[in-house]
């Protein structure tokens, strides 16, 4: 990423330009008040959001459960009913490590039974997908949390890791495999001192194939300190299929003070040339830590850009619907999103969302809080909230 910037004036900026187009009432019926009252409604979704985050992986409904951005239906959880293959056998001993390294190996249609209460998984390997696998769906059931234990990235897929198995010369767009990780938490992922092709995603690494997220939590999730690209301490994504987006839907990042993901860049998410949609979802108390930003400062590592969401390359977009993103920080750009697009054809659209005490302790865009931009024209905003 070339670009120079200006550190702009922290404003407030409440905009509500219309409805949000196809909006409907989430699944499990949470009501929103009039556009009129937006600003107040996104603030009580953002408190209910954090409770529930608080309480790691124990209640149903991760994300912004005020959130009423319609989810598509190729955004939706994958129906786990006739699951290729189980973890466990019923209690929590049988659900090992090894057990979830092997279902991932393996691919499928993988749910976990683990006995009635919440089970933490801590993972003693990183669980890899295998390139030949055409589908891999990870289905927690709401009980499960795989932890990296502090030490280790927890999932990864990489269709041009040869050592995952080599299925194509064009290994940055194919269409297989598509990783779907839903109603898990992923907790204590490490992805710190990994070779600069392979760096960020403390919780996930993807690159290639397609891949979504869906009522899932990431807590305490890091990766490197500095550097000026290197980011995203839950998820980190280089390339997809056609250049689908990466869906995130009904999902918290942090979630509660202590929860939060920390990295050089993207607290939260992180990308290269990856589009975005991230529905009804909560991201708060995520930190980019680097310093000297990108291209980093003479003197300087780099990074410190994106305290949620960290995304650069040519021609991509992030839409952001539905969402709370607040208390995030970046010590150079973007307290909340920092999106730039080298040249300039990348588009940001916010729509329902509320984004708040985002800090960007270097810069940001004038007339839009938390916010760096460098794309095709202006951020689009829409019934949404900014300040």
């Amino acid at each position: 990423m070339r670009a120079k910037w200006g550190v702009a004036a922290l404003t407030s900026l409440v905009i509500g330009l219309a409805s949000v187009p196809g909006a409907a009432a989430p699944a499990w019926g949470v009501g929103r008040s009039s556009a009129g009252h937006q600003s107040a409604v996104d603030e009580s979704g953002a408190r209910e959001g954090e409770a529930s985050a608080g309480r790691a992986g124990r209640e149903a409904v991760p994300g912004n459960p005020s959130g009423r951005a319609a989810v598509p239906a190729q955004a939706r959880a994958v129906d786990t009913t006739r699951s290729t293959r189980v973890v466990g056998t019923g209690t929590p001993a049988s659900c090992t490590s090894q057990a979830v390294v092997a279902a991932v190996a393996a691919g499928g249609i993988i749910t976990f039974s683990c006995g009635p209460a919440p089970v933490t998984i801590t993972l003693t390997a990183t669980a890899k997908v295998r390139n030949t696998s055409p589908r891999v769906v990870l289905d927690g059931g709401g009980k499960v949390t795989l932890s990296g234990g502090g030490r280790r990235r927890i999932l990864y897929m990489n269709t041009c890791d040869q050592a995952q198995g080599w299925t194509t010369s064009h290994c940055d767009d194919q269409s297989q495999p598509q990783l779907v990780v839903q109603n898990l938490t992923f907790a204590d992922g490490n992805a710190t001192g990994r070779p600069i092709e392979e760096g960020g995603g403390g919780a996930i690494f993807v690159r290639g194939g397609q891949f979504k997220v869906v009522n899932s939590r990431f807590l305490r999730n890091r990766c490197d300190p500095v550097g000026p690209d290197v980011g995203g301490a839950a998820i980190r994504v280089l390339d997809q299929f056609q250049d689908r987006p990466v869906q995130i839907v009904n999902s918290t990042f942090g979630g509660a003070a202590g929860q939060g993901g920390v990295c050089s860049n993207g607290g939260a998410l992180s990308s290269i040339g990856v589009s975005w949609v991230v529905l009804n979802s909560l991201m708060t108390h995520n930190t980019a830590i680097g310093r000297g930003a990108n291209p980093a400062r003479t003197g300087t590592p780099g990074g410190g850009s994106g305290g949620a969401i960290y995304a650069d390359g040519d021609r991509f977009s992030i839409r952001i619907a539905g969402s709370v993103i607040q208390d995030n920080n970046a010590r150079e750009g973007g307290g909340a999103v920092f999106f730039v697009s080298n040249d300039r054809t990348g588009t940001l659209a916010i729509e329902g969302s509320t984004l708040r005490r985002n800090r960007s302790a270097g810069f940001e865009t004038e007339g839009f809080p938390g916010i760096f931009f460098l794309g095709a024209g202006r951020p689009r905003v829409v019934s949404s909230t900014l300040r």
